[in-house]
């Protein structure tokens, strides 16, 4: 969005957007889009080929390239988006440019707000074992004490190579994982109540936070909208 605010209707209901927001629509969704207070808006839009998507980041992920949040308030991926569309023009003719903005903003879009996972083909032996059993298990409590004794390093160790490298602690990925398969169960028919024991979470009022917090939604509204 480059100036004024939108609404539309999305995978999650309606939504809103304003100028610096990034809206994405997956392949195969349904969208549409009013303005707010029936005040001019403009923004710029890129369509993206799902198949060349996935082929130049096959070996960077793992799993569908859906982004889950319709809307990204992200100061960053809004930098480099701009950066494409700069590119993007007769004034800069550069292929090179132009290749490596994409790529770098593609990167960007699914590392931050999709359900797809890094590979970890280039990490340290240590911080990928910890990553392999949170992927693996996510559903199953684990200490740091195991995860580290698992990788062969200190608890402190394990902490700061994991932040460094995967650019959170082992917990909130644990937790991420967990909503990714809380949202697997929504959409397959389980409740609320029952994806919440199935993915791990303490309890139903555990895992709405959790949702909340990454995806925007309560599990029962995204579950009405898919299910």
């Amino acid at each position: 969005m480059t100036f004024g605010a939108h609404r539309s209707w999305s995978m999650v209901g309606q939504i809103e957007a304003i100028a610096g927001d990034v809206i994405v629509a997956n392949p195969g969704e349904i969208h549409d889009g009013v303005p707010l207070d029936g005040k001019v808006r403009g923004w710029r839009i890129i369509y993206l080929d799902a198949k060349v998507m996935s082929e130049e980041l096959k070996e960077e992920f793992t799993g569908p390239l859906e982004i889950v949040r319709p809307v990204a308030r992200d100061p960053l991926l809004a930098r480099k988006i701009a950066q494409l569309f700069g590119c993007l023009t007769p004034t800069c003719p550069d292929r090179l440019a132009e290749e490596e903005t994409l790529v770098r903003a593609l990167v960007c879009l699914v590392q931050r707000h999709g359900i797809a996972r890094p590979l970890y083909n280039h990490r340290s032996p240590s911080v990928a074992k910890a990553v392999q059993r949170l992927d693996a298990a996510p559903e199953f409590p684990v200490s740091l004490g195991e995860l580290a004794a698992l990788s062969g390093v200190s608890r402190f160790q394990l902490l700061r190579g994991f932040a460094h490298e995967i650019g959170t602690t082992p917990h909130a990925y644990l937790i991420q994982r967990r909503v990714g398969m809380a949202r697997y169960l929504l959409a397959t028919g389980e409740t609320p109540a029952q994806a919440a024991l199935k993915a791990g979470f303490a309890d139903q009022s555990h895992l709405t936070r959790a949702f909340v917090r990454y995806l925007g939604i309560t599990p029962a509204r995204y579950r009405a909208t898919v299910a």
